[in-house]
């Protein structure tokens, strides 16, 4: 699975690792996260990411 980088503040998501603290599970991949899914750091959505 691929990792993503958001361009604004460069968080990696890690499916991996996924999102826990936004109820996103290991796993995950970038494609499965929720329209509505936003970065953790900056709140970026999801148009804001490229494959890292």
């Amino acid at each position: 699975m691929d990792k993503y980088r958001c361009v604004i503040c460069d968080y990696i998501y890690d499916p991996a690792e996924g999102d826990p603290g936004n109820g996103i599970a290991p796993g995950t991949p970038f494609e499965d996260l929720p329209d509505d899914w936003v970065c953790p750091l900056c709140g970026a959505d999801k148009s804001n990411f490229e494959k890292a």
